[in-house]
């Protein structure tokens, strides 16, 4: 008789709004070997995995979204049973892509595909794509609630599928803890669980020399390790988080965000993160965003860009 084979199966959900990229996503978990399925409808998850496990597959990922929704309000249930019920055991992450509203439905009418709520005889179609993502948001929120959400409205296809890999291609540890710099001008990122508005620190851009660099520069991380107030606001995330990061462990979350934002997310966020990821590195799995890159006119973002 075989012994039973209790290796955990890495199961990794990919949910979200219609339009955010969930088939990239996708093909960026099968790219580091998940086996993926999309559209899987949620009455067939508890089976599927059964049949992976015997199967002794490792990662499984899949996508389930709202052409499922009669089926959705049920889902959180249906993983909580199949966590309980597996043969093998099942390591869960749930992740949910969103975007904002104008985003999505740019990206709809750019493409010209109906929204899956949409109605089809709409006089307005603007108004219906508008009534459609605010429904699928509600029908979505509790979803949204327990997953590592990743807002994906202001980044590029190849920049998620490398955000992807980054989070969920390796071993999982208890708590994964991303830094993200962002430019306050362009919007707060709706993945943020904490964000600290820098702004008010020193800023480099005023500086001739150091306007086309960014924080990853020398110059610049010196100019700013120079100003007494970038090192107190650096003190005081720092305590702050470090008061309550064991508090999020204990509360089961599996991913943190702290999104640290400047006027052009150009220089004091960089600088920041990097030194805030540094700082953690030794205590948690860290991983670190600058969402603006692709903006930067200077050397680190060229040479980032060829690499």
């Amino acid at each position: 008789m075989n012994p039973i084979d209790d290796t955990p199966i890495h199961l990794v959900l990919i949910t979200g709004m219609s339009g955010s990229g969930k088939s990239v996503a996708l093909t960026a978990l099968e790219d580091v070997g998940f086996y993926c399925v999309d559209n899987l409808p949620p009455e067939l998850l508890e089976s599927f995995i059964e049949l992976e496990q015997s199967n002794q597959a490792p990662r499984v990922a899949i996508a389930m979204d709202v052409r499922s929704a009669a089926s959705l309000p049920g889902l959180p249930k249906r993983l909580a049973q199949l966590q309980r019920r597996a043969h093998r055991p099942v390591h869960l992450t749930t992740v949910f892509l969103d975007a904002t509203t104008d985003t999505l439905v740019r990206r709809f009418s750019e493409t010209r595909r109906l929204h899956p709520l949409s109605l089809k005889q709409a006089h307005d179609q603007h108004r219906a794509l508008t009534d459609a993502i605010e429904h699928e948001r509600e029908l979505l929120a509790e979803l949204r609630e327990q997953a590592l959400v990743l807002d994906t409205s202001l980044i590029r296809p190849t920049r998620l599928r490398s955000q992807i890999k980054d989070l969920l291609g390796a071993t999982q540890a208890p708590l994964t803890l991303v830094f993200e710099s962002f430019a306050f001008k362009r919007g707060i990122p709706m993945d943020a669980d904490f964000v600290f508005d820098v702004r008010m620190l020193p800023n480099p851009h005023y500086e001739p020399e150091l306007k086309p660099l960014s924080g990853l520069d020398a110059p610049v991380a010196a100019y700013l390790a120079a100003q007494p107030e970038v090192g107190q606001m650096e003190e005081q995330i720092t305590a702050f988080l470090r008061h309550w990061l064991p508090q999020m462990l204990r509360d089961h979350r599996s991913y943190v965000t702290v999104a640290i934002g400047c006027t052009g997310g150009q220089h004091r966020s960089v600088y920041l993160v990097e030194r805030l990821a540094d700082t953690f590195a030794p205590d948690w799995f860290t991983r670190v965003r600058h969402r603006e890159d692709d903006n930067w006119p200077g050397p680190a973002s060229q040479a980032a860009e060829l690499s």
